[in-house]
């Protein structure tokens, strides 16, 4: 069985695109019609714009997004995905991917999440931090027992976890978590806490945006974030998609129950290469590949 996976923020980097733009007329079509839906041009940041304006949450996640369909959608009728998943921002990707929105709905939500969580960030100072060489219970329990905001956000594989919530929160967890054992405590150039309750405005609003949107049976189901659990049901994805932005990216619990569903073979469409590495850290018995190497 095979599964596609999508990244999330993070992978983006300049010039993203511009080759399947220039190569492809079925990838520009999607390229020009997200700047059309956008009402400014997504692609000339991507294919000209700097580091740091690519950086900006309302063109990172929307980039990211157009990027990996527009490499789908150039495999036509081969694109036949037994399950799909997506880190983060990567779960909307995966949902357009697997027929339960369409590109339009899906990229007006992914930008509205964008502003949203850019609102929700300049609200309070708080920021995220990876955490290596840790057990995920010794995490919990340092971040429950701080009287500050900061949960895990990510299992990103075994021995990786990312914490988030306020800055003093962060730091205090930082530091304990040193103490404890962790290889490193590496604090993340990111806007905000994200997937933590510090999202719940984010949430609130994003959640009105989704329950105004159509969402179709899917081809295939979709391993969600909030659960880890595979998903068909319209009105459920609808419940965990709002879920995840205040709960944790279950990324490890999400490829280990799709290897146990049968899963041996997972395809990374996007920029970068990021899912691969985790992938490979959670079993190294599966097949993992990227639909950039695929040609």
């Amino acid at each position: 069985m095979t599964a596609y996976v999508f990244p999330g923020q993070g992978a983006q980097y300049p010039g993203m695109g511009k080759d399947l733009y220039e190569e492809y007329p079925e990838a520009r079509a999607l390229f020009d019609e997200a700047d059309t839906i956008l009402g400014y041009s997504l692609t000339q940041v991507m294919f000209e714009g700097s580091e740091e304006e690519l950086k900006e949450t309302r063109v990172t996640q929307p980039a990211i997004f157009v990027h990996s369909l527009a490499m789908v959608r150039l495999l036509g009728e081969s694109f036949r995905p037994d399950a799909v998943a997506g880190h983060s921002l990567g779960e909307f990707t995966a949902l357009v991917a697997n027929g339960t929105l369409s590109f339009g709905d899906g990229l007006q939500l992914v930008y509205q999440r964008a502003m949203a969580m850019q609102k929700a960030c300049e609200l309070v100072p708080s920021t995220m931090a990876a955490i290596i060489g840790l057990d995920d219970k010794v995490i919990e329990e340092v971040c429950d027992a701080i009287d500050d905001i900061v949960v895990p956000a990510n299992y990103n594989c075994p021995g990786q976890v990312v914490i988030s919530g306020t800055e003093t929160g962060v730091f205090r967890a930082m530091e304990e978590l040193k103490k404890r054992g962790a290889k490193r405590a590496v604090q993340l150039q990111v806007g905000g806490a994200f997937h933590s309750p510090l999202m719940e405005p984010a949430r609130e609003e994003l959640a009105g945006a989704i329950e105004k949107t159509p969402f179709a049976e899917p081809l295939c189901p979709v391993y969600q974030n909030a659960t880890a659990l595979p998903v068909t049901d319209p009105a459920e994805i609808r419940k965990n998609l709002v879920a995840q932005l205040t709960t944790p990216v279950r990324w490890t619990q999400s490829v280990q129950r799709m290897i146990a569903d049968g899963v041996d073979r997972f395809i990374e469409a996007g920029p970068g290469k990021v899912l691969q590495g985790l992938i490979r850290k959670i079993d190294r018995s599966v097949q993992v590949e990227s639909l950039k190497d695929k040609g």
